[in-house]
């Protein structure tokens, strides 16, 4: 799906994605990352939602979002319990959807100016 927005102001806007990559202000990336309104996160490695730990979502709370939409790829698939409690306990929102939802939905929270991050876990290149 091609987006079109205007991202001159500096913020990081997904300006296309497909099932296997995401277009961030232009540039295409095809393994999984998180996007931030002033920042990126490359190569974040998580692939499927079971794999996904505390450890690597460290990199991204320390952004402190209040909010994070968690990309699964093309499908809806919930993480572990404990990560789910991780975000309760932290008192941090955590939606989860398919990547292409969670594309869509970033730019739309963003342009709210709130604090998110789209944690999108792409199927990569392995």
């Amino acid at each position: 799906m091609k987006m079109t927005r205007e991202y001159g102001d500096g913020r990081h806007v997904i300006t296309a994605h497909d099932a296997t990559w995401v277009q961030v202000n232009q540039t295409r990336y095809e393994d999984s990352l998180v996007v931030l309104p002033h920042a990126l996160i490359l190569d974040w490695g998580i692939e499927q939602p079971d794999t996904l730990t505390a450890a690597a979502l460290e990199p991204i709370l320390t952004h402190t979002p209040e909010i994070i939409l968690l990309g699964t790829g093309p499908l809806l698939k919930f993480p572990p319990r404990d990560i789910l409690r991780l975000f309760r306990d932290r008192g941090i929102g955590l939606e989860v959807m398919d990547t292409p939802a969670a594309c869509r939905t970033y730019n739309v929270i963003m342009n709210e100016g709130r604090r998110v991050a789209a944690a999108l876990m792409l199927p990569g290149h392995g």
